[in-house]
């Protein structure tokens, strides 16, 4: 069989089975069928790991120049869905396997393999499009998106062109306070499904690549946002709420890491004022809503020093890699337009033809998504610092409720959430379902120590093994005997204790070093071991101190 020679990619005949890797022959990058590759024909060597690059603050460059210009931002978003088989046929897709061993004929576009719809692509769709207040399509199609590409086997994509499962739609989210805080809507173009490529591997020394075929026709969501945004803070805000909702949803574990969620920001400024949109440029390779933020901000600068130094002509529509390393965007090539995919209908897939009937079963299935969580969690007396930590996580926010459920005081319930609860799962790196604490405990804990059966800090005591090896509240103050003394009289036979074995800090005391009373209490409390209940203690302890000798 003859090669083909395309744009200094040669393809030799396909062959089913692996057979040699990619080679390299007088500049020419050769693949076979394991090996279908790469993104440029140029092939760089894997940058050496750099010394730790210091930050740079652009914040008050971008302050100064920005009084003259505008940034206007649009993201789109790929998101993967939490299926249990991909878009079109029945193999499965499982993140970390082996490559290419997830794949079948219609993943690797063999001659007469056909496409079979996964329904339960539309089911999550339609989900999404109505959590994002979309208008969603009783009748859409499947496109062929045209180009050429070593990881993807068919030559083409399909997906969704003129008719979009879902558009015309918004998300709300709040700002962190941090950043200034504030109420935020952008518009939501559409939704459409499409279906993954392959990934390819790069080899160290940069002499060839390796292509893995497993995520080729993953289900996607692409996720189209309107040019609302206009700052780095903005955009990845957006990016981190959608994250919220496709996990609330569970359409998608929404993991950045793994590619689960990846978003492309399209980035243009223009002078304050003027109604036509600049030239726009896209940033790729965003794995982090920090390095969205860093590298929208970059780019703006950017682009704002080209105008202001009357050279914006050299600001074209163009794809550039945000390169974390260098905290910089460079190019990476020129950016197609429509006409280069020379879209059509797919031939091999029908319509998809929905009914009313189930678009409201899916409205009726939807979850309290994050926006309506935040609201309602404000409308409960909670600060809005309070606010963004519960919904941020759906697995805390479900914890959190239960907690209420179970008759727990809600800011005391926040507060223990917020505060130890937080604080173990940062240091032991665990997410709240990995903990052996349950809603119910944690109400139960908050009680016992609202009507004084134990004092806060052996409350801390036992939250941490509660947290770390489970069971019951009253079963561990039962078999530790840690109930609180109330009783006075107990408690006064201790503070005398202290006071006859501490008698020059008493007199210091008693001297005008009033602080001293901490002191004393400490000493009770070490006395009591921890369970002498502090107003009692306190009272009788000033009563004593500062009685005539």
């Amino acid at each position: 069989m003859a090669s083909l020679l395309f744009r200094g990619l040669q393809i030799r005949p396909l062959c089913i089975y692996p057979s040699s890797l990619l080679t390299k022959n007088v500049g020419v990058l050769c693949c076979t069928s394991n090996a279908l590759h790469t993104q440029s024909v140029k092939t760089q060597d894997k940058p050496k790991s750099q010394s730790k690059v210091v930050t740079r603050n652009l914040d008050k460059t971008l302050d100064t120049r920005l009084k003259d210009y505008e940034a206007i931002i649009g993201i789109e978003t790929h998101v993967q869905l939490s299926t249990i088989t991909k878009a079109f046929c029945g193999c499965a897709y499982s993140y970390g396997s082996e490559p290419n061993t997830d794949i079948c004929p219609v993943c690797m576009g063999l001659p007469g393999a056909l496409p079979v719809l996964n329904s339960k692509i539309v089911e999550c769709a339609v989900k999404l499009g109505l959590a994002l207040n979309c208008k969603v399509s009783l009748s859409s199609k499947f496109d062929r998106k045209q180009y050429f590409y070593p990881d993807l086997p068919k030559g083409y994509q399909i997906s969704q062109f003129d008719i979009p499962i879902a558009s015309s739609g918004f998300v709300e989210l709040d700002l962190p306070l941090e950043f200034g805080g504030g109420h935020r809507k952008f518009g939501i173009t559409r939704v459409h499904m499409e279906e993954d490529a392959g990934k390819l591997m790069h080899t160290e020394g940069g002499s060839h690549s390796q292509v893995d075929l497993n995520r080729a026709g993953v289900p996607l969501l692409e996720i189209v946002s309107e040019p609302d945004m206009r700052s780095g803070i903005e955009a990845a805000e957006y990016g981190a709420e959608l994250q919220r909702m496709v996990r609330y949803l569970g359409v998608s574990n929404g993991n950045m890491q793994e590619g689960s969620l990846r978003c492309d920001v399209n980035i243009s400024i223009r002078p304050r004022g003027q109604v036509e949109f600049g030239t726009k440029v896209e940033i790729k390779n965003l794995n982090s809503f920090s390095a969205i933020n860093r590298a929208i901000d970059y780019e703006i600068t950017r682009q704002v020093e080209l105008h202001s130094q009357g050279l914006s002509d050299q600001i074209v529509q163009e794809t550039r890699l945000w390169e974390d390393g260098a905290q910089k965007t460079v190019t990476m090539r020129k950016k197609e337009g429509l006409s280069d995919y020379r879209y059509f209908p797919e031939p091999d897939l029908p319509e998809v033809i929905l009914t009313k009937e189930y678009i409201k079963s899916m409205r009726d299935s939807l979850p309290e998504l994050p926006e309506l969580k935040r609201r309602r969690y404000e409308q409960m007396g909670l600060s809005m610092q309070d606010v963004l930590f519960l919904a941020n996580d759906v697995n805390i926010a479900e914890f959190f409720d239960e907690t209420l459920s179970k008759g727990a005081d809600t800011k005391l319930a926040a507060n223990w959430i917020m505060g130890d609860i937080a604080a173990y799962m940062k240091n032991e790196k665990v997410s709240i379902i990995d903990i052996k604490l349950t809603p119910i405990e944690l109400a139960e804990l908050i009680d016992s120590i609202k009507n004084g059966t134990i004092s806060g800090k052996i409350g801390k005591e036992i939250l941490f093994e509660l947290i770390a090896k489970g069971g019951t509240v009253k079963g561990l103050i039962k078999d530790k005997n840690l109930v609180q003394i109330t009783d006075s009289a107990e408690i006064e036979k201790m503070i005398d204790k202290v006071l006859a074995e501490n008698p020059k800090q008493v007199e210091q005391y008693r001297g005008g070093k009033t602080k001293l009373q901490g002191f004393f209490a400490g000493q009770v409390m070490k006395e009591s071991k921890g369970k002498a209940n502090p107003g009692v203690l306190n009272k009788i302890l000033l009563d004593k101190l500062n009685a005539k000798s």
